[in-house]
């Protein structure tokens, strides 16, 4: 195998100096250095095949080029991978890597997955949830540039990147009353979590905007599972009179809520229209009619929570970037489950 190509053979190959050889290959910015020179450098290290060391750069930049990726349940999880492609494909778009962690929620898997990254001298890290909830971002992070992915804190000065669920509940509601539902149902989530009040304040204020004044019996909270959308679309539909349309915390709980309707003899979309979240797409296409839904920005809430940590980790001569505690729209999916209501 031969030797290693290194800067003093570019630099003999080329009829230059080692420095200048250097300086073009590093992208030292101030030096005055001839076009010609310049190019016939490049096109010689092409030609001889030099890749740079790396490592020797990072040292000396003080940078690593990489990422670590500390999620809880994130990389188990199918519908959320593309949080990870998103955040793959952006950090690429840098030259830079990203280091997947998962620690299963435990917490001392955590502490050791964190102390490996900072040993590894990682540029940042992102710190993602599996679904969005506050979080206390863990003492060992705050010696590293941070952004909370799918998850934020208390604190204004930790920057977050997670779904507007205000913005998608009144998404989802606002389609239904384009249809010319007035009586529309929600079934809502149990747990306490910032998409559980979430949506139903969009629920609440696509409604009012309507001048339809919220009938408390229409909200039922169940487990966001098909067997809690079952029990709430039971008890929803049984009111008198019954809604004309149910929107769903879950498109889990939109398919409870499918066989409830075929249990009561209701056909969807004829009788009854539906609106799920989180554009599950196994189970939003799998359901007949196919689910309409609103989709989590997945792909994008990875794709910004790398931008903004490379806003954080600018180079010592820039200005890091504002820190923001971003909220990013859920986009209505269009399927086959809303039409307009029946005449009851």
């Amino acid at each position: 195998m031969g030797s290693r190509i290194g800067i003093k053979d570019v630099a003999a190959a080329a009829g230059v100096s080692t420095t200048t050889v250097s300086h073009i290959l590093n992208e030292v910015e101030g030096k005055r250095i001839n076009p010609e020179t310049r190019q016939r450098v490049l096109e010689t290290a092409r030609e001889l095949g030099y890749a740079p060391n790396g490592l020797a750069r990072g040292l000396r930049l003080k940078r690593s080029n990489t990422i670590g990726f500390v999620s809880d349940q994130i990389a188990t999880t199918p519908h959320a991978g593309r949080i990870i492609l998103g955040a793959q494909e952006e950090a690429a778009k840098h030259g830079l890597l990203l280091l997947m962690l998962n620690t299963g929620g435990d917490p001392e898997l955590e502490r050791k997955e964190i102390d490996l990254l900072l040993q590894r001298q990682v540029d940042g890290v992102l710190y993602a949830s599996m679904y969005h909830r506050v979080v206390e971002v863990p003492e060992r992070l705050r010696s590293v540039p941070t952004v909370l992915l799918d998850a934020r804190s208390d604190d204004p000065a930790v920057p977050s990147v997670v779904p507007d669920e205000i913005q998608g509940g009144h998404t989802a509601v606002s389609e239904l009353l384009r249809h010319g539902h007035r009586r529309i149902g929600f079934i809502n989530n149990v747990d306490d979590i910032p998409a559980t009040h979430g949506r139903l304040e969009g629920y609440r204020r696509a409604l009012a905007e309507a001048d339809i004044a919220e009938d408390p019996r229409l909200v039922v909270a169940e487990t966001s599972e098909p067997a809690g959308g079952y029990r709430a679309a039971l008890t929803l539909l049984r009111t008198t009179p019954r809604p004309t349309a149910l929107f769903c915390f879950s498109d889990r709980m939109a398919m409870g809520v499918y066989h409830a309707a075929t249990e009561l003899g209701l056909s969807i979309p004829d009788d009854l229209s539906v609106i799920g979240f989180d554009d599950q797409e196994l189970i939003c296409d799998g359901l007949f009619p196919g689910l309409t839904t609103v989709a989590l920005p997945h792909y994008e809430m990875g794709a910004r929570a790398v931008a903004q940590l490379l806003a954080l980790t600018a180079a010592p001569d820039q200005e890091p970037g504002p820190v923001a505690q971003e909220m990013l729209p859920c986009p209505l999916v269009v399927r086959a489950s809303v039409a307009p209501p029946p005449r009851l």
